[in-house]
This record gives C-alpha cells, structure tokens and sequence, in this order.
C-alpha cells in the first residue's frame, strides 16, 4: 500500500492529537498547586514523571512495531492512554497525579509507532517530505495543546481539559480502526532477543548513536523552557493566568510550520547542514530568552526560534536514521526518541533545579549550557568523518 495525501492527513491528525496529551499538564501546573496546596515546582514534578512514562514506553513498547502488527498495538496503547485520561480527571492530590502523568507518558507513544510505519510506506524519494509532514502534525499537537489547555484550565479548571483529551483519544481510536492499515512483523524472534537488537544497533551505527545525543540536546533544550516559562509568564512582570500562557504554543506552532520544508531539503541535499542550522538557531532563542527577559515580544521571537531550530534537528535527524535498516525501523526510532525523550525530562528537571537557584537566569544559561554540548558532538562527530553526503 503507498500513502495518500489523505492517509498521511490522518496521521498526521492522530499523531498531534495523541502526543498532545503529554503535554497539556504544563500550562495547568499553577492551578494544579494552588487546589492540592503545593509548592509550584512539586506540581512541576507531573510534568517530569510524564516525560519519563514517556521515554520508558518508548524503550520498551516501540521496538514491538517490528515484532507486533503496528494497527493492533497502534490500538491497544491508545485505549490505555484513554483510561489514564479520564482517571487524571478523577485524581484526588498531586501523588495521583503523577502515577497517572507516568501511565499517560507511557501509553502515548502512538506517534512513534506511526511514523516508523509512515516511514516504510512512503518512496524513498518522498520519505523525508512525509516525516516532515506528520512531524508537522506532532509538533503542532505538542504546541498547540499549551494553548487549548491554558483557555480550558482558565475557563472550566484544569479537569476538564483531562476530560476532553480523553474523549478526543477515545475519536480517534475509532478514526484509526476504519484508517489505518495493516502490516506484517519483520521480527520473528522473542521479545528479550528483539530488545538485544536494540542495543546491538546502538553498538554498531555511529550515526545513530550522534543523532540520538544531538536531539537529546535539543529536546533538554525544549523540555527546559516550556517547563519553566510556565513559571516566568505567571509572574511580575507578566503575571498572565493559564489562558495567555497557553497562547504562547500559537507562537511555537509558527516554527513548527517549517517542518515540511526541512524534510525537502533533508530529501534533497546533506540533511546534517539543517542539524547545524537548527543548533545555531535554538541557541540564538536562549541568548534572545536572556536579552529580552522582560518583554513578551522577545519571549515570541526566542520560542518562533527555539521551535524552528528543534525542527531542523529532529525531521532531519529522523531522516537520516530511517534511511539505515529499513528493516529495524521502530528498533531505531526506540533508540533515537528514547534517549531524545530522556533528554527532555532531564531538561524538565534540570529546569525546576535551576529556578528555584537562578530563576530565568539560571534557566537561560543551563538552555545554552545544554546546546553547547550538542556543538561538541556535532564538531567532533564531523572531524571524525562521519558527515554523510547522502540521505543518512
């Protein structure tokens, strides 16, 4: 089966609106502390143990797209993600809510199942157009979702957004029967045989271990504002509720619009000349964050950059590992959204340390200290010969 325009419109719809509900917690975190009388960075923790559930569920449930029928698993994880939803919803002070961050963390891993799927059906020619597509999708469901759940939050409290995100889920678990196709394993072996695999792909492709710790970077990088800003944005200055902290994913979302022209060019030329682009320009978003910390119109302008420059590492890092084993696609896209998860919750953590030290400071200079280790790997993965003239 090859993809049509509409069928690549679907996943892209069903990956936005599932990887959202990872992230609609964020603009809520305020509301959440005030109604179980915590400290602000304690409720912050959901959003952390979310991302862990995350990258856990990536590690051990994404390699089974190569052993599993991908629409039946596809399936299955979005029906668990549907109950953690409903029972956010119900939950009763924030340890609750945390076991039910992890559990919707760990069940919304469907975008990472769709992709690789994505990925085999698409014509080598077009695979990098349609990962830039659907990642259009993902990424505006990571940003936008800020925005839908800071306008709820403020209007109707913070439950109902939980609410809504599971009866959308539930939709789109009946979308994705009627949609989606069906595909044949390619792994015949057991489950602890396919999971040595796993390492034995970080072992062997150098090219996978660099992407993989380059994104990490950028995804700290990511996880480290969106989790802070949260705080900055709620205070003097700004001292704005949920619903206009939420308006800032409409900012993000501008760069998220650049995906589908990264994947051209990661089509057509060296897509490692965009990773660096995309450095330099998550870079120059912290250095705008810090300069202008005190006027929203520069906050914009350094989240439209942070936004863009994680697109130009993520499609064109993405491309470049789908292009190795086409046979051990969801085996490399564990490793790769594994360790670049792992990097976000780390950047989530790392943020709740640095503000309750440094405030925006330490958060600007924690995000620049994060790029300037993915520099390194970048300058010393391209002295070694490693910068690939083709599409991997």
């Amino acid at each position: 089966m090859s993809l049509s325009k509409l069928n690549i419109a679907v996943m892209a719809l069903c990956t936005g609106l599932i990887v959202a509900n990872i992230y609609y917690a964020q603009p809520l975190l305020v509301l959440m502390s005030r109604e179980f009388s915590v400290s602000e960075p304690n409720a912050g923790q959901v959003t952390f143990f979310t991302q862990m559930g995350y990258a856990l569920g990536l590690l051990f449930c994404v390699p089974l797209g190569d052993k599993l029928e991908r629409k039946g698993q596809i399936m299955a994880m979005t029906a668990m993600a549907v109950a953690a939803l409903f029972a956010t919803a119900l939950s009763v002070n924030i340890t609750m809510m945390k076991v039910m961050g992890f559990i919707i963390g760990f069940t919304s891993i469907v975008p990472q199942l769709i992709l690789p799927m994505a990925a085999s059906l698409a014509a080598p020619e077009r695979r990098g157009k349609v990962i830039g597509v659907i990642m259009s999708g993902l990424l505006i469901g990571i940003l936008l979702s800020r925005t839908i759940s800071g306008v709820v939050g403020e209007h109707f409290g913070w439950r109902a957004m939980f609410w809504i995100a599971g009866g959308v889920s539930l939709a789109l678990l009946i979308i994705m029967f009627f949609s989606f196709p069906s595909s044949r394993p390619s792994f015949s072996g057991s489950y602890g045989a396919l999971m040595r695999s796993v390492f034995t792909l970080v072992k062997e492709q150098p090219l996978l271990r660099e992407a993989s710790f380059i994104n990490a970077c950028g995804f700290a990088a990511f996880g480290l504002f969106w989790t802070t800003s949260v705080f900055l944005l709620s205070n003097p200055p700004f001292s704005y509720g949920s619903d206009v902290i939420g308006l800032m994913g409409l900012a993000a979302a501008t760069g998220a619009l650049g995906a589908p022209l990264i994947g051209r060019i990661a089509d057509r030329k060296n897509p490692r000349i965009a990773i660096g682009y995309g450095i330099a320009c998550i870079l120059a978003g912290y250095v705008i964050f810090w300069l202008f910390r005190t006027s929203i119109a520069g906050i914009v302008a350094g989240i439209i950059l942070l936004d863009l420059g994680l697109q130009g590492v993520h499609v064109s890092n993405q491309t470049r590992i789908y292009a190795l084993l086409p046979e051990a696609r969801n085996r490399m896209n564990t490793v790769f959204m594994t360790v670049s998860f792992i990097g976000t919750s780390l950047g989530s953590g790392i943020g709740l340390w640095v503000w309750d030290i440094g405030k925006w400071g330490g958060v600007c200079l924690a995000g620049v200290g994060m790029m300037m280790i993915g520099v390194g790997i970048y300058a010393a993965t391209y002295r070694k010969g490693q910068l690939s003239a083709g599409p991997v």
